[in-house]
């Protein structure tokens, strides 16, 4: 069976946590995938209708627009602001919220306006290479259409485009809030599978340090993991707050039953907030029980060196009494004393031992 490549959790920090000195709701791109083009896969379906359609102009998006069916605008990359703000123009969304699209580092939100609400949430997803990803996405919900912007291609709708696709569940017989509910349900289903990952990993920690297997990269891995649930805390934690407004929302758009899937999320976002706040502190006693685990190995040795040194210090004396030059000892002249003193020290060095292995010291 082929070996999974190992999952890491380094992340990529922004370049810049916020364009600065601008006026309020221009868009400017902040975060770190500048050359990302923008890619559109515009979704239209309803019942007994369905439509996949790929493009790079935005403008081939705009003519789906039907009531009487659901679209789904899905944009991958956020650099190209001109991009975004025609679709801003042409779905009349506030200037401040194509501002939070394209400022990849604006925290988990909701905004409530009078014909649509924007959501910010946080992707998290192993790429190719098992390197985790932190990725800023944006919702906008109306009445018949939901538009997703993501930083770069690759996300975790692929479940949700194949029940759309191939007419599974409930999906395609619902209004646009069912589809935000899904997209949200598989961003927070992805949360799962990345909170059991770095539970693997403390539990591997865990064992390494008990059974002293520990290594010289023991430190940085563990240094990199407790960084790296700082930053999913910060990303996942807000969530919490939005969710538990979109759920106590009365808004038009939102349907009586799709509020019932939503207090599930809510139920769920709770589960991972307490699993990373139960895993941050794990991690943060995984240091001291490396430093304890160190300290004692410090200790073997400072105990066997102790023992070592207590045995031969009445060695030491009886040899230093007899080995000054006075010139009268009398037992020098005696014809046994070398083999007494032999048996003297050898006596005193095995009476040492058993009071220390009395004692339970060896």
């Amino acid at each position: 069976m082929a070996k999974s490549k190992k999952k890491r959790l380094s992340l990529r920090r922004p370049k810049s946590s916020k364009a600065l000195n601008q006026i309020p709701g221009t868009v400017t791109y902040v975060g770190n995938k500048e050359s990302a083009e923008t890619l559109l896969d515009v979704i239209d379906f309803n019942a007994e209708h369905y439509e996949r359609f790929r493009s790079k102009n935005p403008q081939d998006a705009l003519k789906f627009e039907d009531e009487s069916k659901i679209t789904w605008i899905n944009i991958d990359g956020l650099n190209n602001t001109e991009e975004i703000e025609k679709l801003g123009k042409y779905f009349e969304l506030h200037p401040l919220i194509l501002e939070d699209i394209a400022n990849t580092n604006q925290r988990p939100k909701i905004d409530e306006y009078q014909d649509y609400l924007f959501v910010v949430a946080k992707m998290l997803y192993y790429n190719a290479d098992g390197t985790l990803q932190i990725e800023h996405i944006s919702l906008v919900v109306g009445k018949d259409y939901v538009l997703t912007f993501q930083e770069a291609g690759g996300d975790v709708f692929d479940g949700v485009r194949e029940r759309i696709e191939f007419k599974k569940g409930r999906i395609r017989n619902r209004r646009a809030d069912y589809l935000m509910f899904a997209l949200l349900d598989a961003i927070i289903d992805n949360y799962f599978i990345v909170v059991e990952d770095i539970s693997e990993k403390i539990e591997g920690f865990e064992d390494q340090i008990f059974l002293n297997d520990q290594d010289e990269d023991l430190v940085r891995e563990i240094q990199e993991l407790k960084r790296a649930i700082v930053r999913i805390r910060r990303s996942v934690f807000p969530l919490r707050e939005v969710l538990g407004r979109l759920e106590k929302l009365n808004h038009p758009i939102i349907d009586e039953n799709t509020g019932n899937y939503l207090r599930d999320l809510v139920d769920h976002i709770i589960q991972i907030s307490e699993n990373i706040d139960i895993y941050r502190e794990m991690i943060w006693s995984l240091m001291d029980m490396y430093m304890t685990t160190i300290s004692n190995k410090m200790n073997e040795v400072m105990k066997v060196l102790t023992i070592m040194a207590s045995i031969f210090i009445p060695l030491t004396f009886i040899a230093g009494i007899y080995g000054m030059n006075f010139e009268y000892i009398p037992e020098l002249q005696w014809r046994y004393s070398y083999f007494v003193l032999w048996g003297v020290m050898i006596i005193v060095f095995f009476v040492m031992l058993y009071y220390f292995k009395r004692k339970k010291w060896l």
